[in-house]
C-alpha cells in the first residue's frame, strides 16, 4: 500500500496522554471474564462498544458528554503509526467528499481520536479492549494503536492495507450516520425483538464493510495506492473476524441468532462487492435478499 507521500488529515486528535488505564491490550487483558469474550464481536470493525453492551444487556445506550477542554493536540510527526492513521483518514476524506459531491451533497469529515486504555466519549467510556469503534454521538472514530499488534498476534492479520481497512470500516459507520441509516437503526431498538435487531445490526455492519471497499476502489482509481497482495490482506482480516469465527474461537460453537456483525463469508462478500464496484448503491444490504 503506497501512502507515504500522501497528505495527513487535520482531524486527528492525540489524546493518548489524557487516557485512562482501562483494559490492557493483548496478553492477559483479553482474558478478563465473559464480558471481553462477549465483546470480541466488536473487534476490528464494530460500532462503539457502549452500543454493543447496550444491545447485549437489553438496555439503551447511555450518553456521556465529552469533557470540554483546550483543543486536542496533534500526533507528533515522528510517530510513524499515528502518521499512517492520519494519512488513511485523509484518503477517506478525499474519497467520500468526491462521492458526496457527485450526489450534490457535502461530506462532513469525522474526527479520529487516538487514545490508550480507556477514554470518555459521547457514547460512554470507550475501552481499548473492545477494539476500534465509531461513536455516532460525537461523530468520532476511536482507536488505541496497540490494537494493530493484536491484529497480528490474535487474528494473524497484518499489513498496511488490513490496518487501513479497519479505519475505513469505522468511517463507513460515519457515512451511515450522515445518510440517516444509523438513526433508522437506533429507532428500532425496543420496537423489535433482540433477534430481529441483531439481524439489522448485521446488515449495518456488512454495509460498512462494503463502504470500506468503495473507499479502496475509489482511492485506487485516482492514486493507484494498492500493491499486489493488499486486497488479500483485507480479505484475510475480514474472514478472521466474522461472528462465526469469533464465537467458535471463544466458545467452540456459533449461535447465529446472536450474530451482530455477520459471518466471515458475508464480511468477505460485501467487502469484495465494494472493492469491485466502487459504487455506494451496490452496498444496500438492507434490501438484499441474500447476505
Amino acid at each position: 500500500m503506497r501512502i507515504d507521500d500522501e497528505r495527513g488529515s487535520d482531524n486527528v486528535e492525540d489524546m493518548r496522554g489524557a487516557s485512562g488505564g482501562g483494559f490492557p491490550i493483548g496478553g492477559r487483558g483479553l482474558g478478563v471474564g465473559g464480558i471481553v469474550i462477549a465483546l470480541i464481536a466488536s473487534y476490528l470493525l464494530g460500532v462503539d462498544p457502549g452500543v454493543i453492551l447496550g444491545l447485549l444487556q437489553g438496555t439503551p445506550m447511555v450518553s456521556q458528554a465529552p469533557v470540554a477542554t483546550r483543543p486536542a493536540p496533534r500526533p507528533p510527526e515522528g510517530d510513524r503509526k499515528a502518521v499512517f492513521v492520519s494519512r488513511v483518514l485523509a484518503s477517506t476524506e478525499d474519497a467520500w467528499a468526491a462521492i458526496f459531491s457527485e450526489a450534490g451533497k457535502q461530506y462532513a469529515r469525522p474526527k479520529l481520536v487516538l487514545f490508550t486504555g480507556s477514554f470518555p466519549t459521547a457514547c460512554g467510556m470507550g475501552q481499548a479492549a473492545t477494539g476500534p469503534f465509531y461513536c455516532p454521538g460525537d461523530a468520532k472514530v476511536y482507536i488505541d494503536l496497540r490494537f494493530y499488534q493484536l491484529m497480528r498476534d490474535r487474528f494473524h492479520a497484518s499489513g498496511d492495507f488490513a490496518q487501513a481497512y479497519v479505519i475505513a470500516h469505522e468511517v463507513g459507520h460515519h457515512v451511515q450516520r450522515l445518510l440517516g441509516l444509523t438513526a433508522r437503526m437506533e429507532a428500532q431498538r425496543g420496537r423489535v425483538s433482540t433477534q430481529a435487531y441483531n439481524a439489522l445490526s448485521v446488515r449495518l455492519e456488512l454495509q460498512a464493510d462494503c463502504f470500506a471497499g468503495v473507499w479502496a476502489n475509489r482511492t485506487d482509481r485516482t492514486k493507484h495506492f494498492l500493491d499486489p497482495g493488499d486486497v488479500e490482506q483485507a480479505i484475510k482480516a475480514a474472514a478472521a473476524i466474522g461472528d462465526d469465527a469469533l464465537q467458535k474461537q471463544a466458545q467452540g460453537y456459533a449461535v447465529p441468532d446472536s450474530f451482530t456483525h455477520g459471518t466471515s463469508a458475508q464480511r468477505v462478500r460485501w467487502l469484495r462487492r465494494g472493492l469491485e464496484t466502487g459504487d455506494v448503491n451496490s452496498c444496500d444490504t438492507f434490501k438484499a435478499r441474500n447476505l
